[in-house]
């Protein structure tokens, strides 16, 4: 387990190093935009998602520069939905990872700006990494790689629009003073939170050229599965997690009468519930464990990150 905590960290300092890098401080006339860009993204928090892309890329034995802009691309479109969820027409939180929410520490229409300019450069950012694994591709007169980069830009956004986050983002906002049905809220879930958990994967996988493989089916499951717990381990941390470890208050959900995996299942189901999807998930790395085309070590990790999350307090 200490190898798997060195681990993570190696990722969240290399992901926070080219987070750093991409978004340099500017001294110019649009400063403040900057500003309220970099207080949001450099903020800390655990960096699942570009931990996903490396080690997903790892798994198919890609090198992670490979992925890397695209890495920091779903971190700055995580970023940018945290900025919106806590706006006073959406979730309506004074506080993020410890510190004041960004609408809170500037002001609404900076927040709602950053949060959009964090969303334009992120296409930015991986339209850049797309074209420059194009460019590799035609010069070594590799077709497939090529042809797979082009598609990669297209899957992202399509994870990010109204087929994907933002769609269950509309779908959340129904749930507060709305109940809806477990088979309403799944979609929610799979949508809102679980697209940018396992679009990682989906893009990991798309470049290394293994989408029709055993492999992928495994990887893009266990994705599924833990983007499903990880929404379930939030509504529980609602509930009885420790807002100074969480960084924000809790009882929100509660306040917003909004249906959540607690609501459903009470909380003793709720854990059951995120018991089985880690378990499913758990199955789905030993499955990739016994394929010789992958990185045993690598499954190791998503192993460890599965049981990792079950067991997480912010």
């Amino acid at each position: 387990m200490s190898d798997f905590y060195e681990k993570l960290k190696e990722y969240a300092a290399y992901t926070e190093e080219g987070l750093n890098a991409i978004l340099p401080k500017r001294e110019n006339y649009q400063k403040t935009i900057y500003d309220a860009m970099r207080y949001s993204l450099l903020a800390g928090g655990k960096r699942i998602r570009p931990v996903l892309s490396f080690v997903t890329a790892e798994l198919f034995g890609l090198d992670i520069e490979t992925v890397k802009p695209f890495a920091l691309a779903i971190e700055m479109i995580h970023t940018s939905s945290l900025i919106h969820d806590d706006l006073p027409a959406m979730d309506n939180d004074d506080y993020r990872r410890g510190r004041l929410s960004c609408h809170k520490r500037f002001d609404e229409a900076t927040a709602i700006l950053a949060g959009d300019a964090l969303l334009t450069y992120a296409f930015e950012v991986a339209g850049d990494g797309a074209s420059g694994l194009i460019t590799k591709a035609v010069v070594s007169g590799n077709e497939e790689l090529a042809r797979n980069a082009s598609k990669v830009v297209a899957l992202l956004a399509n994870r990010v629009g109204t087929e994907g986050m933002i769609g269950g983002q509309v779908i959340d906002l129904k749930a507060e003073d709305t109940i809806i049905d477990e088979y309403e809220h799944d979609t929610l879930c799979r949508l809102k939170t679980g697209c940018l958990l396992t679009v990682p994967a989906e893009i990991s996988g798309l470049i290394a050229g293994r989408k029709e493989t055993p492999e992928y089916g495994l990887i893009v499951d266990y994705s599924k599965s833990i983007g499903l717990a990880f929404q379930i381990r939030d509504d529980i941390l609602d509930v009885e997690g420790d807002p100074h470890l969480l960084g924000k208050n809790i009882g929100m959900d509660d306040a917003d009468n909004k249906t959540t995996f607690v609501t459903l299942y009470g909380i003793d189901g709720a854990k059951q519930k995120l018991e089985e999807l880690t378990q499913r998930a758990v199955n789905d790395c030993k499955a990739l464990m016994a394929l010789e085309s992958c990185s045993t070590q690598s499954a190791e990790f998503l192993l460890e990150l599965a049981n990792f999350l079950l067991e997480r307090k912010y």
